[in-house]
């Protein structure tokens, strides 16, 4: 009887952390990370003692976000790797992640990383560099993508196309800019100028990034 008596318990409760993350994606998409675990109780419909149960603090709901952003990119990355053509799977899945950033600004903060950068990037590498180094190196061998390009050459294009999301409030003028750096990336078929820049490496590159604040303010790229 004690455990017929626990499962609506344990249902409730699975229930309850749905409604919870539901709600913070609403919540989250309208005001930013700036709102509070308590604002997310009021629109989820349950106690503030309900929420402060089922997550610790707002850094453990958005950590419960953040692995839901990773799954969705994980599955534009496994898309892009079956498109028969590489670049058109490269430059596609792009395209998405920064719809993704574009239409929804919590996610976007997420993305672009909070407090807990330095463990969400950890996990970042262990689950989507792969797949976007797979990417890049299939579009270079197809010849469409220029062979200077480095894999953290993509946060870097979203947290540019990020601002622009957040500096003009024009919903689709990102891609007019996502497609002039598209542009760059592809394999020119005359001259091809040569970067300016030396690739920097993700360590001296994360040192370089970490400090500039992100359209939500803060600084961490994700890809």
């Amino acid at each position: 009887m004690a455990a017929s008596g626990s499962q609506p318990l344990r249902r409730d409760a699975e229930r309850n952390r749905q409604r919870l993350l539901t709600a913070a994606h609403e919540v989250f998409r309208e005001h930013g990370l700036g709102a509070t675990l308590d604002d997310v109780a009021r629109r989820a419909g349950v106690g503030v003692g309900t929420a402060y149960r089922r997550f610790a603090n707002k850094e453990e709901l958005i950590d419960a976000l953040f692995d839901d952003m990773i799954d969705r990119v994980e599955q534009l990355a496994r898309e892009a790797a079956a498109d028969p053509d590489p670049w058109h799977g490269l430059s596609t899945s792009l395209e998405k992640v920064c719809e993704l950033q574009a239409f929804d600004r919590g996610l976007r903060e997420v993305m672009l990383g909070t407090g807990r950068g330095p463990q969400r990037q950890q996990k970042v590498a262990e689950r989507i560099k792969p797949a976007v180094d797979g990417l890049l190196e299939r579009a270079k061998q197809q010849g469409s993508l220029r062979p200077d390009a480095e894999p953290f050459d993509l946060p870097m294009i979203q947290l540019m196309v990020a601002a622009v999301s957040d500096r003009t409030g024009h919903p689709d003028l990102w891609r007019r800019y996502l497609h002039l750096l598209l542009d760059g990336l592809r394999a020119p078929a005359g001259a091809r100028t040569a970067l300016p820049a030396p690739h920097l490496g993700p360590d001296k590159l994360r040192q370089v990034v970490d400090p500039l604040p992100s359209p939500g303010g803060h600084g961490q790229p994700v890809a």
